[in-house]
């Protein structure tokens, strides 16, 4: 019995070391804010580039718990147009009203995942890009929601409104 304790407590140390290493190799981190001397816990900020619209860039800032098997739910997001948006990019994305998920990332070992889903607004033209997680924390689903409309861009579709007398 003791030899099993032993070898499942040695797995979940391997776990927990393979989970941080993993969340310090992250190359599209671009900023690290500590939130104290006191605490393991820091702000990470991280960009990420919409594959099917290389126009857009978001920048999402969640909470990193160094040393703990789940990280803090809170997160938030940002999306700016930073190069050309195209009619043939948006003619690739998923238009139905659930979106497309764009992003994701394992928050704990327990199942928690952060993902970000592209929608897109027809009747607005604009994109919009919702952060959220996948597990239930402190009574709600943690979640942020950060829009690029395509107005200025090529994809822009100038629509002519006739009223007839």
């Amino acid at each position: 019995m003791l030899k099993k304790i032993k070898i499942y407590s040695s797995i979940i140390i391997l776990l927990v070391i393979a989970l941080l290493i993993f969340k310090s190799l992250s190359k599209s981190e671009v900023g690290d804010v500590s939130l104290g001397f006191f605490t393991l816990k820091d702000i990470k900020v991280s960009s990420l580039d919409d594959d099917k619209i290389s126009g857009v860039t978001c920048h999402i800032a969640s909470i990193e718990a160094n040393l703990s098997l789940s990280d803090p739910s809170d997160s938030s997001i940002s999306c700016r147009q930073t190069g050309d948006i195209t009619p043939a990019m948006i003619s690739t994305i998923d238009k139905s009203k659930s979106g497309e998920v764009v992003f994701k990332q394992s928050k704990s070992i327990f199942f928690k995942t952060m993902k970000v889903r592209r929608i897109y607004d027809a009747e607005n033209q604009t994109l919009l890009y919702l952060s959220y997680t996948t597990k239930e924390t402190d009574g709600s689903y943690k979640h942020s929601l950060s829009t690029v409309p395509l107005w200025g861009t090529k994809a822009y579709v100038d629509e002519v409104i006739k009223i007839n007398n």
